[in-house]
This record gives structure tokens, sequence and C-alpha cells, in this order.
């Protein structure tokens, strides 16, 4: 399974690239939302996990672009992971194409669960931990 990450802040990714680690995931990543969108134009991803402030273009928009643009991502999974808790936030993050929001810090059996959830390809049994 191969997972973009596009987030500005690197020990966030660390600690989001640690947990996909152990249950032997790729996680490739982008620090800004354009740059995440030209890997998304030429790679297909299982699944992208999408911060929302970043500098540059936030996260939202990102999100709606990713949905408007065609290529190997369009309808790829997309999970929303901020340290923003507005209440209208969820429904915000929706609105623009995502398909989960979860709360930073990140949990790694929520993140394992939304994955196996939102990937077809993936059950709970591939993320069985020895």
């Amino acid at each position: 399974m191969l997972v973009l990450f596009v987030e500005d802040d690197a020990m966030n990714r660390r600690v989001v690239r640690d947990m996909l680690r152990v249950v032997d995931t790729a996680m490739e990543e982008a620090e800004e939302a354009e740059t995440g969108l030209r890997m998304l134009a030429a790679t297909p991803y299982d699944m992208v996990l999408m911060d929302l402030r970043m500098p540059g273009m936030d996260g939202i928009t990102a999100i709606r672009k990713l949905r408007d643009q065609p290529g190997p991502n369009q309808a790829a999974p997309v999970v929303v992971i901020t340290a923003d808790m507005a209440p209208d936030l969820r429904d915000r993050c929706l609105a623009a194409g995502a398909d989960e929001v979860i709360v930073k810090p990140v949990a790694m059996a929520t993140l394992l669960d939304t994955m196996a959830r939102l990937v077809p390809s993936v059950t709970d049994d591939d993320f069985l931990i020895d």
C-alpha cells in the first residue's frame, strides 16, 4: 500500500511515517499542497492524508483541486489530519471531497481503522501487529 501525506510539519510526517512502517505501508511526503498536487497528478496512491493548515494553499483547497483534476487519484480516499477543532470543520472537509477527518494527535488505532474502512483492498487483518 502506498500513501501520500501532505503536511508541512516534519515531526507530524515522521510520527505518521513511523506508524505506517510498523504495518509495512509505504509513505511518500509533500511539504506543501502544490507539491502534493503535482505528485498526485503523476503517481497513483492508495490513500491521501492531508493537513489543512499549510503555507500557500490550504488543505481544503487542495482537496477540491484534486477532486476536480483528472488523474490517477481523482477518486482516491482522502483523510484530513488536523489539529483544528472548529465545530463545522468536518462538514467543510467532507463538502470539499474528503472521506474522513482525524484530529491530531493521531492515534495509530484510529489511523489503521480509517485505512481499513476506506481502502477496499485493505482489511483489518493486514494490520495485525505481532
